[in-house]
């Protein structure tokens, strides 16, 4: 391998990873569909051909209604993917997904060929190749703008103020425009009116990472969340593939967010003190869990501490340390 051809593979992998980092498995899959979503539907079409070619195979004298078949799901799951950011509601790449779906419907049909080319197993064929349609349909048109509320309480004899503390944890933002879901993030935020917010991180989806639409308005969402906010914000970083060090710092640029990275912010509020720890999250726990047991192993054990982490990789660590953990699921 010649000097420019290493030189093009380092800043190929610092344009995901932050120097020194080691690729995670989920990572590089991720990285994959980001490469992949940047070739056009249209321009696969040879694929689709030889996918439903492959799928109709052993279906002998029903080799023409099985490709029909075939190709019409292609089509219609193109079309609802492509509509999505026509209409507003999603942003993502199109290929990345309509690739998944195709391959499930190919391979569905392949092995029902293979156990029977008849009417019946054909029919039946295909109302699974509808039910997972609409599926599909489920999770792009109507899941994502189900948010919801998981409530928890914490009673301790640490927390001794006279009225309750009310924390809103929000995280996994993955902005890509802003969206009726965002706009409905923004009115349950009105509505909980907490005391105090944290984030965890993934501010934007990982496709738009580089896209400046996406992180002006990833910055306009928390500009609105902090509008809200009748109280302190704190943030900390999520996947380091999606909250890259060189865009982070400019989507939060003039917001009055505190940013807790290996850090420890004490706050006073309701009559409460607590103590809210953020944890830099590499996914790799070798790495993290040290750190973790250096930023609080000498706190004071009198005050309660909520740690602030983007991943349940270090479950078991905040456990022995006696801590209360806010994370949630990188995705």
């Amino acid at each position: 391998m010649s000097s420019s051809d290493q030189e093009t593979n380092i800043a190929s992998h610092h344009r995901y990873y932050p120097p020194g980092y080691t690729s995670h498995l989920l990572h590089t899959v991720l990285i994959f569909t980001d490469l992949l979503g940047r070739i056009h539907p249209l321009a696969l079409t040879p694929a689709w051909l030889a996918l439903a070619a492959i799928a109709c195979w052993p279906w002998g004298p029903f080799h023409l209604p099985v490709a029909v078949l075939s190709l019409a799901f292609t089509v219609a799951d193109g079309t609802g993917l492509t509509l999505l950011p026509r209409l507003g509601r999603s942003f993502g790449p199109v290929t990345p997904v309509l690739l998944a779906l195709v391959l499930v419907h190919t391979v569905l049909t392949l092995v029902a060929g293979l156990i029977s080319t008849t009417w019946p197993s054909l029919l039946l064929a295909a109302s699974l190749h509808l039910a997972i349609s609409g599926v599909f349909f489920y999770a792009t048109w109507i899941e994502p703008f189900r948010l919801g509320v998981t409530q928890a309480g914490f009673h301790s004899p640490k927390l001794n103020g006279p009225v309750p503390l009310r924390l809103l944890h929000i995280s996994d933002l993955h902005v890509e425009r802003i969206s009726a879901r965002e706009d409905r993030l923004l009115r349950l935020v009105e509505e909980l009116d907490p005391d105090v917010i944290v984030i965890t991180g993934d501010y934007l989806n990982l496709s738009y990472v580089y896209d400046p639409s996406a992180q002006a308005d990833a910055h306009d969402v928390l500009a609105r969340i902090c509008a809200l906010a009748r109280g302190p914000v704190y943030a900390t970083t999520g996947s380091p593939p999606v909250d890259r060090s060189d865009v982070v710092p400019a989507i939060f640029e003039d917001l009055p967010i505190t940013w807790l990275l290996d850090a420890v912010a004490a706050i006073h509020v309701n009559g409460h003190t607590i103590r809210l720890a953020g944890l830099v999250c590499t996914r790799e726990r070798h790495l993290d869990a040290p750190r973790l047991r250096r930023l609080l192993g000498g706190r004071p054990v009198h005050e309660f501490t909520l740690l602030l982490y983007h991943s349940p990789d270090l479950m078991p660590e905040a456990v022995e340390l006696g801590e209360v953990v806010l994370w949630t699921l990188s995705r």
